[in-house]
């Protein structure tokens, strides 16, 4: 949901509208309206000072929903996964946690969102190097529960179908975590992309090649072009999509997210019309939002961190 729609909302949101504004989430009948109210609206926007806080509010609400679903040997919970610098921090937090004793992920099976096409498994810059160097290796979860695309497999449609029907006998993806790009595109789904694509063989935008260089000492003739990704279709199945926005670089992007229409040229948009969305940024992220957006969802935060205070932990269990 768009700002603009805002407008059209029954009068039952308006007046939730009017008493967040003033600071209250409780209705003419003195019955506390928060829990419910986030959920009907769909689209959340959680606003953090900083990159770190927003990587913590991200983990704590990750373990909240992991700790929340009491996951068992005959009820996995689900999660999907992206890689880059974004969710580092968020990464981290997870690991923290799960060396407390407050999360295990021994009965969690992840689905990652992308994997390059012809680069080795053992690459330093594979996102299955990235997610077993920086997450995977430090926690519980069995390998076999970790899904990556193999972008080697010789048939690579073949690959991205099986993918999909993985996620299908898992009983599909309870929480898809996912970061965009400056140009808003989530996983490889570039500008343009389908946004009821499913799992896929890309080719890659140049300006993504150029963005990757980076990790490529900056040789464009290193950077891979082509890459298996879930589609846009594949992340808005899943119940609950929280999605990693952090950096000026990125503000422009949250902008078209938030504010504008639906638009398969900015691929992210696309979640707007998704019942269960949340936006977690930092202040620099919100640089080309509307002063009355970033003051509408800051009014919200005192509702938004329910989700994740009181943090719960397994060890109550």
């Amino acid at each position: 949901m768009c700002l603009q729609q805002l407008t059209s909302l029954p009068d039952f949101y308006s007046t939730f509208l009017r008493h967040m504004m003033a600071g209250s989430c409780v209705s003419s009948a003195g019955q506390d309206t928060s829990h419910f109210i986030v959920k009907a609206i769909g689209m959340r926007l959680v606003i953090l000072e900083n990159y770190d806080l927003a990587s913590e509010w991200a983990a704590k609400y990750i373990r909240n929903r992991i700790v929340q679903f009491k996951p068992s040997a005959d009820r996995y919970f689900t999660l999907g996964l992206p890689t880059g610098s974004t969710p580092y921090g968020c990464y981290q937090k997870l690991i923290e946690y799960h060396r407390s004793g407050d999360i295990s992920f021994k009965y969690v099976k992840t689905f990652n969102m992308d994997e390059y096409v012809g680069l080795p498994r053992a690459h330093p810059e594979s996102y299955h190097s990235y997610m077993w160097n920086n997450f995977f290796k430090h926690i519980d979860i069995d390998p076999a529960n970790a899904h990556i695309l193999d972008g080697n497999a010789e048939n690579l449609e073949a690959e991205c179908q099986a993918f999909e029907q993985k996620i299908t006998e898992a009983g599909g993806i309870q929480l898809f975590v996912g970061g965009i790009g400056p140009d808003g595109h989530i996983a490889f789904n570039e500008p343009g992309s389908s946004l009821v694509s499913r799992t896929r063989v890309k080719t890659l935008a140049k300006d993504t090649i150029v963005a990757n260089a980076r990790f490529f000492d900056n040789d464009l003739s290193r950077v891979p072009t082509m890459a298996l990704t879930v589609g846009v279709g594949t992340v808005m199945d899943a119940k609950e999509v929280m999605i990693l926005i952090t950096g000026a670089h990125k503000a422009f992007a949250l902008y078209k997210a938030i504010e504008e229409g639906v638009n398969h040229m900015w691929t992210v948009s696309a979640f707007q019309q998704h019942p269960h969305t949340i936006f977690v940024c930092d202040e620099d992220a919100t640089l080309e939002l509307r002063v009355k957006t970033v003051k509408y969802f800051k009014g919200l935060m005192h509702v938004h961190n329910q989700l994740v205070d009181p943090v719960m932990s397994m060890k109550d269990q």
